[in-house]
């Protein structure tokens, strides 16, 4: 291959997308059990963790567009999951907060991350790795939000 910088082994996203697509699938016999997919399952943890968010805030933290999360949003408040409301300080903002159904959820979730974690760990992946790898993610994350995008030139 001429360009060796453009095999698929030598990129850093292929193996983050890749992981990141089979850890999903490791969370769905869990998640179907309550009944939610992966991006319900994180707008829960957001909001079991902060309570009431509004939909910018759930955006912001889950690093979606609000276009993403509105029609999931909408499919939760559907189950029974969450109740939407107009802020009372700026009725520009919409707020979202569990139902009862959504709080007992939190109680069933509970045992997961240990769960996925323990299917996790193996001879050449232990507890400790999974942690280092989170760190590591973590600060990339950090990284990536703080750096300006690349100014978009226009061809005329």
């Amino acid at each position: 291959m001429k360009f060796k910088q453009l095999k698929l082994e030598n990129q850093l996203c292929f193996p983050v997308y890749a992981a990141s697509r089979l850890i999903i699938r490791e969370y769905q016999p869990y998640l179907e059990k309550l009944g939610i997919t992966y991006p319900q399952y994180l707008v829960l943890m957001v909001l079991w963790e902060k309570g009431r968010v509004s939909v910018n805030g759930i955006s912001q933290k889950l690093i979606l567009n609000t276009n993403t999360v509105t029609p999931l949003l909408k499919r939760m408040e559907l189950q029974g999951f969450i109740k939407r409301n107009r802020s009372e300080s700026d009725e520009r903002k919409v707020m979202v907060a569990l139902t009862r159904k959504g709080k007992q959820l939190q109680a069933e979730a509970a045992s997961i991350p240990g769960q996925l974690a323990s299917g996790l760990i193996s001879e050449s992946m232990q507890i400790e790795d999974l942690g280092d790898l989170k760190d590591k993610l973590q600060i990339l994350i950090r990284y990536l939000m703080e750096k300006k995008p690349a100014e978009v030139q226009t061809i005329r």
